[in-house]
């Protein structure tokens, strides 16, 4: 079984997605890191319950890595909004063997001090178009999670909309089973809400 790792915003460049989830949540962003694999940088928010966000864009510092990147980066546009969910697993071969087809293969991630394994499927495309979330192990690393301030904000609900909602349903329930996700029928879409000392906070 898997549960519930991070949500992932993705964004054109970090300085619009630091606005947006920071006006959004009113909270301050914490630094992350690059991914030289994928060419990408991130910054990070920890949530309650071992939870964290993940703030993602292209970094234009740095070349091309010759690949697709991971949360379908490459065709990104539009304002700043939650794209992706990411389940951790015990078991990554398990889990990908109960998972729906063209989901990839695993493959070694390093940044700083931490080191994981990771399926982001084929060719960065998830299935059910981001609907399906990503896969990760982290070893034996310590979680980002730990190293991240108390903001007191606490996930309540992951609504993912999709033109496949029973299909997806489907193919997650042998894989995940968490009252906080929810999906509906619709045009594809990931909202995510938050209870917070000041009252519900959303992003979508």
């Amino acid at each position: 079984m898997m549960k519930i790792d991070h949500i992932a915003v993705a964004c054109e460049t970090l300085d619009a997605g630091r606005a947006w989830v920071e006006q959004s949540l009113g909270v301050t962003l914490l630094p992350g890191g690059q991914h030289a694999r994928f060419g990408t940088h991130n910054l990070l928010l920890g949530l309650e319950e071992g939870l964290y966000l993940e703030v993602i864009a292209i970094d234009p510092t740095v070349p091309d890595p010759g690949r697709r990147r991971w949360f379908d980066l490459d065709d990104f546009t539009g304002a700043p909004r939650v794209t992706n969910w990411i389940c951790a697993a015990d078991d990554l071969s398990a889990a990908l063997a109960k998972a729906p087809a063209r989901m990839g293969a695993p493959f070694d991630m390093k940044r700083g001090a931490l080191e994981w394994q990771f399926v982001g499927g084929e060719e960065g495309r998830l299935p059910f178009g981001g609907g399906f979330p990503a896969m990760i192990d982290w070893g034996d690393s310590v979680h980002p999670a730990t190293r991240l301030a108390n903001t007191g904000l606490r996930l309540e609900r992951l609504v993912i909309t999709t033109p496949d909602a029973d299909a997806l349903r489907g193919a997650l329930a042998p894989l995940i089973t968490d009252r906080r996700v929810e999906i509906k029928q619709g045009a594809r879409s990931m909202r995510a809400e938050f209870a917070s000392p000041d009252g519900q906070k959303v992003l979508a």
